[in-house]
């Protein structure tokens, strides 16, 4: 007869995820239907502030940034990820060196990660940035949009690689050697090996990787305002600058309904990554049948 008696083990943490996620969400949802100049001084507006937000270029442009941003991070650091995690040993201390080495970056506070990025490519003083100035190159990240998405996009692997490199090899350390030595005994190639073996027993967390890179990159906030500010002429202001700039400007409204849509940009890819695993995992079940 099965218990159900563990669940109440589980009620602490569902009460302070209830007190620190779902009632500031009510709160927030709640503010986004008001005008608010004061916590005692509230106008019903209803539903203007989405309208308004929805229906106004500056959301539409700073949500391509993102979701271009998110991109590219992904198209980046996924497959960089992947080939650094085929490359390390399975067995030795190297292995675990390299692991560890990888895994600093992300222990690194992410409020300072910008302040060393922007003092290492600083033309003077540092070793970037007078080795780019060596190479030949004008690397100007606070006039040049180009230039400020490539050190963004620098900082963001830099910063977020080992995590994908961590994940993607406890998905190869969980394959059996008979795999290999099967594949071996037919003859496969290293691109098949690849794809028939390594990449199926990867693709759980390859999955979420891709989530929480995604979820991640999609809020870039402190990278962006530390070094250009959103700049240069909006060149890299994300929906979280703008969300930002409302909050410091005490528009608690408009910023409220803002915060509302952009939990529900993430949540949907969240569910839509969530049913794609779903399916895979029941494609995996029936072959394994």
């Amino acid at each position: 007869m099965d218990s159900n008696s563990a669940w109440w083990l589980l009620l602490p943490a569902l009460l302070v995820l209830a007190f620190v996620g779902v009632l500031p969400l009510l709160t927030i949802f709640n503010y986004s239907f008001f005008d608010i100049f004061t916590l005692e001084d509230r106008y019903w507006v209803g539903t203007e502030w989405y309208r308004e937000i929805l229906a106004s270029e500056r959301f539409l442009h700073s949500l391509g940034r993102s979701l271009l941003f998110s991109a590219i991070v992904l198209s980046i650091q996924i497959p960089l990820g992947v080939y650094i995690a085929l490359l390390l040993p399975r067995e030795g201390r190297v292995k675990t060196a390299i692991l560890m080495v990888l895994a600093l970056p992300l222990m690194v506070p992410w409020n300072t990660v910008p302040s060393m990025w922007v003092s290492f490519m600083d033309e003077q003083s540092g070793f970037g940035g007078q080795a780019v100035s060596l190479l030949g190159f004008d690397f100007d990240y606070k006039f040049n949009a180009v230039h400020t998405w490539i050190l963004l996009v620098a900082m963001d692997t830099w910063h977020w690689i080992g995590l994908v490199v961590i994940l993607c090899y406890s998905g190869l350390s969980t394959i059996s050697p008979a795999y290999y030595q099967a594949a071996a005994i037919d003859g496969a190639s290293r691109l098949q090996v690849f794809r028939y073996v390594e990449l199926p027993k990867m693709s759980g967390v390859l999955m979420m990787a891709v989530l929480l890179r995604f979820m991640d990159s999609f809020m870039i906030y402190t990278e962006a305002f530390r070094v250009n500010a959103g700049g240069p002429n909006h060149a890299t202001s994300f929906l979280s600058l703008d969300l930002g700039e409302e909050i410091a400007a005490f528009d608690y409204g408009p910023a409220a309904a803002r915060s509302i849509i952009y939990f529900v940009i993430i949540l949907t890819v969240a569910w839509a990554f969530k049913t794609i695993m779903n399916i895979r995992q029941g494609e995996s079940r029936r072959v394994g049948a």
